[in-house]
């Protein structure tokens, strides 16, 4: 399930931004305000656009295995952001409210 997720928000993204979208869905988990579970995060009402229009239902490549198996390992790139999001194509006001830690590809990464 997070290899997917992984593949439908960031199959374009380096490998270090592929990690850091799957340590964004375990460090959501541990979270307040969010499911504690990987499931429940990722089938949290409106929380990923790639859920709601369905590209997180197709299969994950092999890259995506790998960064989901990293990021459950321990790998946070991020060092425990809670949001991401590509700044070119999001106009929400509350997602650009939140603290902005990194870049890694297209995708910002805030807590």
């Amino acid at each position: 399930m997070l290899a997917r997720l992984i593949h439908a928000e960031a199959q374009a993204e380096p490998y270090t931004g592929k990690v850091a979208v799957g340590a964004v869905v375990l460090n959501r988990t541990r979270a307040p305000g969010f499911p504690n579970s990987v499931a429940g995060v990722i089938y949290q009402p409106l929380a990923f656009e790639s859920v709601s229009n369905g590209w997180f239902y197709r299969a994950a490549a092999s890259t995506s295995y790998q960064a989901a198996r990293a990021a459950v390992s321990g790998w946070d790139p991020t060092g425990g952001a809670i949001y991401f999001f590509n700044p070119s194509k999001t106009r929400n006001r509350f997602i650009w409210s939140r603290k902005i830690v990194l870049q890694i590809g297209n995708h910002v990464f805030a807590i």
